[in-house]
């Protein structure tokens, strides 16, 4: 971000939270246009949703606002599924503390137990997938996240070999032949 102030480019487009944190770190007068899954209010980018002030404006495609709605299309697609595993990429802290204060909120309102699982590379997704032989979870709730879309073959391959039903944020997994996804449709 800083190579392109000193550039001194027009405008500055970001297409997730940590992007859009960077810019806004980097400059107070390069106008920042955005698209986050969190309120861009929390993460600092904006003084208010109404009058955002300063150099930032954008779109928040709503993450946080939709896991209790994904959790339990979830849990209609499988009614007898009690464990949900949910994937979160900790290098994503604010989508996967967004993910998880949803689904912890939710879980327990249609008595679903919750195990939380972590992956920030290719082998640590694998790694989770092997970790379901000792114990195999009703169904996988993975939070939205930029690596995790990047591994979207990945995901749905494993769930098939698994027979996981698995929910995802966007409609890109289920393109390569994830289960289902709900939530903001965005045409890039």
């Amino acid at each position: 971000m800083a190579d392109l102030v000193r550039r001194q480019v027009a405008v500055i487009t970001t297409p997730n939270n940590a992007t859009a944190i960077a810019a806004k770190a980097a400059t107070a007068t390069v106008p920042i246009v955005f698209v986050v899954g969190d309120d861009p209010v929390q993460l600092g980018l904006v003084a208010s949703l109404a009058r955002p002030g300063g150099n930032a404006t954008g779109t928040n495609i709503l993450v946080e606002e939709v896991v209790a709605k994904r959790l339990r299309l979830l849990h209609d697609l499988v009614p007898k599924a009690a464990r949900i595993a949910v994937l979160v990429n900790p290098a994503n802290a604010s989508s996967a503390a967004a993910t998880l204060r949803g689904v912890q909120e939710a879980a327990p309102t249609i008595g679903l137990q919750i195990q939380i699982l972590q992956a920030t590379t290719i082998g640590e997704i694998d790694a989770v997938f092997a970790t379901f032989a000792a114990g195999h979870p009703d169904a996988l709730f993975v939070a939205p996240d930029t690596f995790f879309t990047s591994r979207r073959l990945q995901l749905a391959t494993l769930t098939a070999r698994d027979r996981i039903p698995a929910t995802y944020a966007v409609r890109d997994f289920v393109d390569v032949g994830g289960l289902m996804s709900y939530g903001t449709d965005i045409v890039c």
